[in-house]
């Protein structure tokens, strides 16, 4: 090596361009955009600002725009390279019933909690509100449209109304197919994982606005709803909040420490990205991308993974079709003065596990409690009571949601001797500012001899 290049490659460094302003981690950015919408919520309703109130308004629903925008291609492009990509983990179809069976059991917990917090709190008593109340939704759900609705007319139309479950139907269909061609289907599952990496690459953008989106989604909220409404609803929304906190808090921890063997605390040091994100967006599949990598950091699989977190975004919900449903079945019966009995309590666990599914990973979970009223024969103007707080429960609800989608993997991974112990370890730094760190291309300056 000649003099020149040994000194060459000796002094190479990253440019130093003198004074830079510290970058702020995303999880600060969040946290300083949920402080700022507080601020500017309480500004704009206590001087009755109408053009922060309509900023704000705008503000959040783009930035939900946005993450809508790629749901659908986002979640059939999701399941069917999901769906092949077990071709390549051993043991796929055993992988598949363990996560299926761990869906079952959290979300089992969940309701119980759920009901057992509503039956010891009475949520309903003394709100104040009545059946006069109450609006009958547009759309309900019911065993039959949730059976029949299934199979799309054709394959337009889920796209553009946006009807999750058919499109995870026609994904599922298509992905299993091309395990049955083989080799003839790689040109179109080539085709796909570019697509899909392609769209995950455009939502990582869209999720570097989510500090922004928090401003404008929950000063909104406090802005349009305020704390008087809050009020009549204190007991039902702490209700929400302290199930979630247990399952989250409580619940996971626990199967983590005994069951996966593996440390909670570090779990969450992992799984945090994607858990604040949710919070923030109200969406299981907007936040799916994050989830799959802070999943995949955390040791699962990145095969496995690929195929247990998508499948979780559109069935695994715990907050939603868990916990919130039992409780607003039990508020609603109190509201409307209908008693329940035990056999009710049964049926509400039964839609909890078997149809968790209505609820899609969109923002709100108004299917999902339609299709539990109208299984339990109560009144579906209680909805309507419900629909004004709906997006300050919606914050907690899916936050518990996407906790458990990356929680079913890692236990699965780890009941199967296949989590690597050293990458969960070592999780911690938050994915959003990694990537951001991976793709910036180091500077070198060529120094003369």
């Amino acid at each position: 090596m000649s003099a020149n290049s040994a000194s060459t490659t000796e002094t190479a460094e990253p440019k130093s361009s003198g004074f830079r302003i510290p970058k702020v981690p995303f999880w600060a950015q969040i946290v300083a955009g949920l402080v700022l919408g507080v601020v500017l919520g309480w500004i704009t309703r206590s001087y009755d600002v109408a053009w922060l109130y309509t900023t704000l308004d705008k503000i959040g629903h783009i930035f939900v725009q946005l993450l809508k925008l790629a749901v659908a291609p986002l979640v059939f492009f999701a399941i069917l390279v999901s769906i092949t990509n077990l071709r390549k983990v051993n043991n796929a179809a055993r992988l598949a019933t363990r996560t299926l069976l761990w869906f079952m059991i959290t979300s089992l917990i969940a309701v119980a909690i759920g009901l057992a917090i509503g039956l010891i709190t009475n949520p309903g008593s003394g709100t104040g509100l009545t059946p006069k109340d109450g609006l009958k939704p547009e759309h309900a759900g019911s065993w039959l449209d949730f059976l029949t609705g299934i199979v799309p007319t054709d394959v337009i139309t889920p796209f553009t109304e946006l009807n999750v479950l058919q499109i995870v139907f026609m994904a599922a269909v298509a992905g299993i197919a091309a395990l049955k061609l083989g080799e003839k289907a790689q040109p179109i599952l080539t085709l796909s994982e570019s697509i899909l990496e392609l769209l995950q690459k455009a939502l990582w953008w869209v999720i570097r606005l989510a500090p922004l989106g928090t401003v404008g989604l929950i000063g909104y909220a406090i802005a349009d709803y305020g704390w008087d409404l809050i009020g009549k609803y204190a007991t039902f929304t702490a209700d929400v909040y302290v199930g979630c906190a247990l399952v989250l808090f409580g619940v996971y921890p626990l199967l983590l420490a005994t069951v996966a063997k593996v440390s909670p605390i570090q779990f969450f040091k992992g799984a945090w990205p994607a858990i604040q994100l949710a919070f923030v967006s109200r969406s299981s599949v907007g936040t799916m991308p994050v989830t799959q990598k802070v999943t995949e950091r955390l040791g699962v699989p990145k095969a496995y993974a690929s195929f247990a977190v998508p499948f979780g975004a559109t069935t695994k919900m715990d907050g939603c079709a868990a916990i919130y449903p039992s409780l607003a079945a039990i508020f609603i019966a109190q509201i409307f003065d209908v008693q329940l009995g035990v056999g009710d309590y049964i049926l509400i666990a039964f839609v909890s596990v078997i149809g968790s599914a209505a609820t899609a990973g969109l923002t709100g979970a108004t299917v999902m409690l339609t299709l539990t009223l109208s299984t339990l024969g109560l009144p579906l103007e209680g909805v309507g009571l419900l629909m004004a707080i709906d997006p300050i429960l919606d914050m907690m609800r899916t936050a518990t949601n996407v906790a458990g989608q990356a929680l079913v993997p890692v236990i699965v991974s780890a009941r199967e001797k296949i989590l690597d112990l050293d990458k969960y370890g070592s999780a911690s730094a938050s994915p959003v500012d990694e990537i951001e760190v991976v793709e910036e291309e180091p500077v070198r300056v060529p120094v003369a001899a």
